[in-house]
């Protein structure tokens, strides 16, 4: 069945592809786009916003993979439902409020945005990590503890490769949110995309909007794909085989 859905998820991709180039190319986006005056202004705002991705996503995979380890360690296992509800807090508000209120602290500009997508990520990559390794099988560990194996031996080697399918699916969610929730960035000063995107909704120029909307859904695409590649590198080819049956 999900090779079935793989299949439908390609198929559908490549779809979209090809109907993003043709009206691409029917509104002028490809004479746009190939302006010599325009190219390095889209590239520069395409920087910024792999900027703003890169390093919030960073922040919040480190932190996120921090705090889901810590809650499952025995010591501090009870203050789980706390600490989860105070991180779910970041994504139980609209983005665009958590970007208006982190401006009245912050200011304007690209700090203040970093600040606001780590808010904003950090939930599922952290919730992931610790339904992941609380799922691992308690026998599991039981026998790598009667074979001598110290807590941070089972963690490295037992629990987070048992876990990982459902890491990368709380950052490959992350990920797809924060390239989008960045295009709102624009709104406090901090470049990327949704300046075309914004520039071109005030202007009702077409073509303006999609150079800046089709990137971003490239991003979105790419970074699902890109999760994909990471799957097969971190994940045993065990656990994939069981995964798909």
């Amino acid at each position: 069945m999900s090779i079935i859905l793989r299949k439908i998820y390609h198929t559908g991709l490549i779809a979209l592809l090809l109907t993003l180039g043709v009206v691409a190319e029917r509104v002028g986006l490809i004479e746009y786009l190939s302006d010599p005056y325009e190219y390095p202004y889209i590239v520069k705002l395409l920087y910024q916003h792999l900027y703003l991705v890169g390093v919030s996503m960073a922040l919040a995979t480190g932190l996120g993979l921090l705090i889901g380890i810590a809650l499952t360690r025995r010591r501090l296992r009870r203050f789980a439902g706390v600490v989860m509800y105070i991180v779910s807090l970041g994504q139980t508000i609209p983005s665009l409020a958590v970007l208006a209120l982190m401006m009245s602290v912050l200011g304007i500009g690209s700090r203040t945005a970093i600040f606001a997508l780590f808010v904003y990520s950090i939930l599922p990559i952290a919730r992931n990590t610790l339904a992941g390794i609380t799922s691992v099988s308690p026998a599991m560990i039981d026998a790598a503890k009667g074979m001598g194996m110290p807590d941070w031996r089972i963690l490295l080697e037992v629990e987070l490769p048992n876990a990982m399918t459902v890491i990368l699916t709380g950052f490959r969610v992350a990920l797809v949110i924060n390239i989008g929730t960045t295009a709102l960035a624009y709104l406090i000063g901090a470049g990327g995309l949704g300046d075309l995107i914004f520039t071109g909704i005030n202007l009702m120029q077409t073509e303006k909007l999609l150079a800046g909307a089709i990137p971003t859904t490239l991003l979105a695409l790419l970074g699902d794909f890109l999760c994909t590649i990471l799957s097969l590198l971190l994940v045993s080819r065990g656990l994939r085989l069981a995964d798909s049956q």
